[in-house]
């Protein structure tokens, strides 16, 4: 829950100044300000502070996050806040099918019921083949498709790796990829600009530390679905600083994923299942 409320602002500052400098120049100051806040991690565990139990893992999570981040980014910044973060919900279900390939997580025909209406929700959204679609949707779905793929890589991780060190690959390897396009586009950022930039930054790191803490002893396809709250705060965001409302289409679809998601919740605690639970006590030792 921290996580989604921590998203969601940073979204929502992106948004604030993605109307004036590129997207390249905002994810590489962002990394940037998290590898800054990193450096007491660094200095005290180098160079056991990029150690790590598997390596390959890693740089796969590093370009599908520079995919998700770039391509998602672009759709926050075109597109009204709440349909944005609407569509980006679509990484939940993707999340479900990622886990069930790479973690074999135990899903039954309900949750599969529940990824099969969110994915209506979100075609609900998007509407492709008539007026309403545009490019910007088709980017928050590849964004939404790359998140899902990187929280259960994430999952696997904690296995073998800190959340420190989870966290220092991800801030430090796009930062160092994004510089290039960055120097080449860099626009010189007002004092304002500055601390929106700053806090990006900020408010980026604490919610992906509270993002793979949760994702360490959570069931990566369950956890990912308490993240809808964040379109109550996208919605209030659009409001209060963009003067925007989800459009009929939006809403519609937002509800029926939303209603998908709470089942699948309500439906796990029927089953007894815990929320939290042990990866080694269930055996998934796998990477």
């Amino acid at each position: 829950m921290l996580a989604a409320f921590g998203f969601a602002t940073m979204v929502a500052m992106i948004k604030l100044i993605g109307k004036d400098l590129p997207v390249s120049q905002i994810l590489f100051v962002r990394q940037l300000s998290m590898s800054i806040m990193l450096l007491p991690f660094f200095f005290t565990n180098f160079p056991g502070a990029l150690k790590t139990g598997s390596l390959s893992l890693q740089f796969v999570r590093i370009a599908l996050a520079l995919v998700a981040m770039m391509a998602g980014f672009t759709a926050v910044i075109n597109m009204p806040l709440a349909d944005a973060t609407a569509i980006a919900f679509a990484k939940s279900f993707f999340v479900t099918v990622f886990a069930v390939l790479l973690l074999k997580e135990q899903v039954g025909i309900y949750r599969w019921s529940a990824v099969f209406l969110g994915f209506i929700g979100v075609l609900v959204m998007v509407r492709p083949g008539t007026d309403g679609f545009s490019i910007y949707g088709a980017m928050a779905i590849v964004g939404a498709a790359s998140a899902g793929m990187v929280m259960v890589i994430i999952r696997k991780l904690t296995r073998v790796d800190s959340p420190s060190t989870i966290l220092a690959y991800q801030a430090v390897g796009v930062g160092i990829v994004m510089a290039v396009p960055a120097y080449i586009q860099w626009i010189p950022p007002t004092p304002t600009q500055w601390a929106l930039l700053a806090a990006i930054g900020i408010v980026s790191y604490f919610a992906q530390k509270a993002n793979i803490l949760a994702f360490s002893y959570g069931e990566a396809s369950l956890l990912a679905s308490l993240d809808y709250v964040r379109l109550l705060y996208a919605t209030l965001f659009g409001w209060f600083l963009f003067n925007e409302m989800p459009s009929a289409s939006t809403g519609v679809g937002a509800g029926i994923i939303i209603m998908a998601a709470v089942y699948t919740v309500y439906r796990e605690r029927r089953q007894k299942q815990r929320l939290a639970s042990d990866p080694i006590g269930r055996g998934q030792l796998n990477h």
